[in-house]
């Protein structure tokens, strides 16, 4: 049974997480708070397993809360965010102090909107409850010295699929490399306004230029192209190189942007001299495309347990072996030197 603390200064707001939460046998509310002040003391009474935190709060900063807890109780926190630019770079500052994810308010309050939201807030706190803060958080680090890109893969690409865990991942990876990689696409489960901010802040973290795909980008040396929050990303050959492809289709596996689709893209197209990387995720996208890489010819990549937020991505992935290696975290920068200096 996960024991969950709901935390927003919206009575109505508390009201309804509490109700959802509770449809499911496996999950029940403890308490609920209206401020991080109140949150302190249920915290002490109630031991809960799982925190959901309001993002826009009157009394006392969010961030400010949650700072707190990470140094003085670790625990799994979902972030509850509002659909704003604001909202979305508080959420992404979130993720980096500790929160394991976080979930969008409804826009709307029609039944279809309203049961995608409670189904989506079930499975990430039921994720959420399921994430052991005893291991110590990834460490990044620069690598101060671009090695030469040589062999394999110096004309090649690298494909990076994430979801659950996956912006913290992603940038842990993207910060310890030079600027002089080949191109790299990645497809990141992440809502539109969160799409931008998030590639701003890596942009700011990192040596790569990142940008947001806008589909028709030639793919070139030093830079990352991601995924917009409401499409999905492929690459297509034009002349003797790629460029970007945006589809505007239905959601595939569930997701849109799916990692599937940009996997069989680079399978389908380029993947004699790509690498794939699958990372931290809930659900199983990703795991097929990779398979589809790695039978035409790519270097493959799982996430390995111990560093995964959640190993479900990565593990559907293994157990179709569609990995030709799995790794920590932390190690995966350092793989991806290794495979482009080998020539």
């Amino acid at each position: 049974m996960i024991k969950v603390l709901v935390i927003d200064d919206s009575a109505l707001m508390r009201q309804r997480l509490t109700q959802m939460l509770d449809t499911d046998d496996n999950i029940i509310v403890v308490g609920e708070a209206e401020d991080p002040y109140e949150a302190r003391e249920l915290i002490k009474q109630l031991s809960p397993d799982v925190l959901t935190l309001d993002v826009d709060m009157l009394k006392m900063d969010g961030l400010a809360f949650l700072r707190n807890l990470m140094r003085l109780r670790p625990m799994p926190v979902l972030m509850v965010s509002s659909l704003t630019k604001k909202a979305a770079d508080i959420t992404l500052e979130a993720l980096s102090l500790g929160a394991i994810d976080y979930i969008v308010k409804p826009q709307n309050h029609y039944q279809n909107s309203l049961s995608l939201f409670q189904n989506n807030l079930v499975q990430k706190v039921t994720a959420a409850g399921q994430v052991s803060f005893d291991a110590p958080p990834a460490i990044r680090h620069h690598h101060a010295i671009a090695p030469p890109v040589t062999g394999k893969f110096k004309n090649g690409l690298i494909a990076i699929g994430a979801s659950t865990g996956g912006i913290e991942a992603i940038q842990t990876i993207l910060m310890a490399l030079p600027a002089n990689m080949p191109p790299i696409v990645i497809t990141q489960h992440i809502q539109p306004v969160f799409s931008s901010s998030f590639v701003a802040r890596l942009n700011q973290n990192c040596h790569l230029n990142v940008i947001e795909a806008q589909g028709g980008e030639k793919l070139t040396a030093g830079n990352v192209y991601i995924a917009p929050g409401d499409q999905h990303l492929a690459i297509e050959p034009e002349g003797n190189h790629f460029k970007t492809k945006l589809l505007n289709t239905g959601p595939v596996n569930r997701h849109k942007p799916s990692i599937d689709v940009l996997f069989n893209s680079v399978a389908e197209h380029a993947a004699q001299n790509s690498v794939g990387i699958i990372l931290t995720g809930m659900g199983a996208d990703g795991s097929t495309g990779l398979l589809a890489m790695k039978q035409k010819g790519a270097y493959t990549i799982a996430q390995d347990e111990a560093s995964s937020l959640v190993w479900q991505m990565p593990s559907a992935a293994v157990a179709i072996e569609a990995a030709s290696e799995v790794l920590p975290l932390t190690q995966i920068s350092d793989k991806l030197l290794t495979l482009l200096t080998i020539s």
